[in-house]
């Protein structure tokens, strides 16, 4: 039996054995979606001119709009809150932020600390740039859900 083959058949029954045991994938360790879905999804704003602005406790710009609108998808009231990317990070981490958003790109030096979105080239203030988000490390139905969302709305 050739490598391709064999390696075609572990695949099957790998995938068998997932479904048999009702896991779906991609999923959630500490379930993310499910718990912003219906109730409140936790934004920290790393601020960026032209993408995401704060001033007296309120947050504006087209990745403010895009954050609205995805949580409306989902049925989620937004608590907004800001600091640096370093802070926010900290906050992913300790499981007090769901979300990070700002002029954030494909470039970030915290992959290995948080989820990071693909690069989005397609949202206004962008400049060119792919514009990346945060989610919690492992949170992976939150992350596809995202994506599928940023990828109607602003293309990838």
């Amino acid at each position: 039996m050739s490598n391709r083959v064999r390696g075609v058949l572990v695949a099957l029954i790998m995938t068998a054995a997932l479904a048999g045991c009702g896991v779906s994938v991609p999923t959630d360790p500490d379930g993310t979606l499910h718990d912003v879905s219906g109730g409140e999804l936790r934004v920290g704003v790393s601020a960026d001119e032209g993408l995401a602005e704060v001033s007296a406790g309120s947050a504006s710009g087209p990745l403010i709009d895009l954050v609205g609108a995805f949580a409306e998808s989902i049925d989620a009231d937004v608590e907004w809150s800001s600091g640096s990317e370093e802070t926010l990070v900290a906050e992913v981490e300790a499981g007090d932020l769901d979300l990070i958003v700002g002029g954030l790109t494909d470039q970030t030096p915290w992959v290995d600390r948080v989820g990071v979105t693909r690069g989005y080239t397609g949202i206004d203030g962008a400049d060119d740039r792919a514009i990346v988000m945060f989610v919690p490390l492992g949170e992976n139905a939150f992350l596809a859900e995202l994506e599928t969302f940023l990828d109607t709305e602003v293309g990838s």
